[in-house]
C-alpha cells in the first residue's frame, strides 16, 4: 500500500515538471512570434492607425475600439490626415469601407443650361386699355335709351341714347343763325365782313362737335335748319356693354357714367408670382392658359408687364399676361390654370440641388478630392429648376461633390474644424 502510494505521488510530480516546462517554451515561442509580426506591421499600422471610431448616427460618440451603434451599424473610422498642414480646416478622410457602408454618392459639377416653367391660376380680366366709360358733356334728361341691358355687343357709333339738354338747343340755335348769317355775307364785298361770318360759323359747328353732337344731325341740321328737341349719344367703340349707369326720364350731367363699355376681343390675366420666382421671368416670355369652361383647349399669349410693387399681405408680386379673344370663350372673373415659360439660364456651373448643406448664413457643399476624402467648400447659390441649382462660385466644372450622407461628413467635418482652432489656440 505505501509502495503505490509513493508511485503515484511520484508520477504526479513528474507530470507538474513536465507541464511547466511544456508552459514556459510554449510562452516563450508565443511572445518571439507576436514580436516578429508586431514588427512586420507596425509600420502599416502607423500609417493607418484611427485615431477613434464614431457613431455613424450620432458624432458625438466615440469609441477607442471598434464597436456597432444599437441599429448594428458599424461606428466610423476617424483618421489622421497625413497632409493635414496642406488640406483645409474640416477636411475629412473616411476608409472606402465605412464610404461604402454610409452610403456616400457623388456627382460631377458641370455646365448646362437651365429653364423653368411656373405653374400658378390666374384670374381673367378686362383690358384696362379697352375700357370705355361714357359720360354726357352737357346736362340734360334722358328721352330714350337704346340700349338698356348689360351684356349687349354694340359697335362704333350705335345709337345708345337720345337726350334733351337746353345748352344742346341753344347751340344749335346758334348754329342755325351763323349758316344764315353765313350765306347772307359770303359775298360781302368787305373782307373782314366775310371773315367774320365764317368764323362765326365755323365756332359755332366746333361749339356743337365738343359736345358730342353726331355727324349725321350735324349733317340733317346744316340742311334743314330745323332745330331738335333731343340730340343723340353713340358708342364709342365697339364691345360689350358692362354697366349702365343712367335710365330713362333721369336727369343726367358731365358726372354722371351712361355706359361702360369693355372691348374683349383681347382680356388680361392676372397672376400673383413669388419672389423666389420672379428672377425666371421677364417681358416677352410665352404663357398659356386653360380654363373649366373649355376643356382640352389651350390658349397662348405672352407675359406683357410686371408689377412694380409686391403685395404686402402675400408677398407676391402680380404678372400681367395678354391673349387674343376673338371667340369671347375667355370671359372677365373666370379663373385659369396658367403655365408661363420662364427665360432659360444658359451655359452655367450646375449641381444636383440635394449635394448642397444650407446652415443659416451660408451654403456648403462637400467635394472629393481623392478616394475618401473630402473637403468642404462655401459657395455662392444662384437659381434652382428640375433638381439642379447654379453654383455662382466655389465650385469648378468637372468636380466631384457629395450628394448623399453629406450630413455625416459634415458633422465630422465641423468637428474637425473645431479641434483644429483648439490646437492653434493652445499653440498659442
Amino acid at each position: 500500500m505505501n509502495n503505490k502510494i509513493i508511485f503515484v505521488a511520484l508520477t504526479i510530480c513528474v507530470v507538474a515538471l513536465g507541464g511547466t516546462a511544456g508552459g514556459y517554451w510554449y510562452a516563450n515561442k508565443s511572445i518571439q512570434s507576436g514580436h516578429e509580426q508586431h514588427s512586420s506591421t507596425a509600420t502599416s499600422a502607423d500609417q493607418k492607425k484611427p485615431l477613434f471610431y464614431r457613431n455613424p448616427m450620432n458624432p458625438e460618440v466615440t469609441s477607442p475600439v471598434p464597436a456597432k451603434d444599437p441599429m448594428g451599424m458599424d461606428y466610423v473610422a476617424v483618421y489622421a490626415d497625413e497632409d493635414a498642414g496642406s488640406s483645409p480646416a474640416g477636411t475629412v478622410s473616411i476608409d472606402p469601407v465605412t464610404v461604402q457602408t454610409i452610403g456616400v454618392r457623388t456627382a460631377l459639377a458641370e455646365r448646362r443650361s437651365i429653364s423653368h416653367s411656373i405653374q400658378t391660376v390666374g384670374r381673367v380680366d378686362y383690358d384696362e386699355k379697352k375700357l370705355v366709360e361714357l359720360h354726357p358733356k352737357t346736362e340734360g334728361w334722358i328721352e330714350e335709351l337704346y340700349i338698356d341691358t348689360t351684356g349687349a355687343p354694340v359697335e362704333k357709333n350705335t345709337m345708345l341714347l337720345s337726350l334733351y339738354s337746353p345748352q344742346l338747343v341753344s347751340t344749335q340755335q346758334e348754329y342755325v343763325l351763323a349758316v344764315r348769317n353765313y350765306e347772307t355775307l359770303k359775298e360781302s364785298p368787305f373782307e373782314d365782313v366775310r371773315r367774320g361770318a365764317e368764323e362765326l360759323l365755323n365756332t359755332t359747328l366746333e361749339r356743337l362737335k365738343l359736345l358730342d353732337v353726331p355727324e349725321h344731325q350735324i349733317r340733317a341740321l346744316t340742311e334743314s335748319l330745323n332745330v331738335k328737341k333731343d340730340m343723340h349719344i353713340h358708342s364709342p367703340a365697339d364691345g360689350i356693354v358692362t354697366n349702365i349707369g343712367a335710365r330713362q326720364g333721369q336727369y343726367v350731367t358731365p358726372k354722371t357714367m351712361l355706359y361702360t363699355i369693355a372691348d374683349l376681343s383681347k382680356v388680361w390675366v392676372i397672376v400673383d408670382i413669388y419672389e423666389d420666382e420672379l428672377f425666371w421671368i421677364s417681358v416677352g416670355d410665352k404663357a398659356s392658359i386653360s380654363i373649366s369652361a373649355v376643356p382640352g383647349r389651350k390658349f397662348d399669349g405672352v407675359l406683357s408687364y410686371i408689377y412694380p410693387y409686391a403685395e404686402s399681405k402675400t408677398r407676391t408680386i402680380k404678372v400681367r399676361m395678354e391673349f387674343e379673344n376673338s371667340e369671347l370663350l375667355l370671359k372677365p372673373n373666370m379663373f385659369a390654370n396658367v403655365a408661363i415659360e420662364a427665360s432659360e439660364v444658359a451655359n452655367v456651373i450646375v449641381v444636383p440641388s440635394e449635394a448642397i448643406i444650407r446652415s443659416g448664413s451660408r451654403e456648403q457643399i462637400f467635394v472629393q478630392r481623392s478616394p475618401g476624402k473630402f473637403e468642404p467648400r462655401d459657395v455662392i447659390v444662384g437659381v434652382s429648376s428640375a433638381g439642379w441649382t447654379e453654383i455662382k462660385s466655389g465650385i469648378e466644372t468637372g468636380e466631384d461633390v457629395v450628394i448623399s450622407a453629406q450630413f455625416l461628413i459634415d458633422s465630422e467635418s465641423k468637428l474637425r474644424e473645431a479641434a483644429s482652432k483648439m490646437r492653434e489656440t493652445g499653440n498659442d
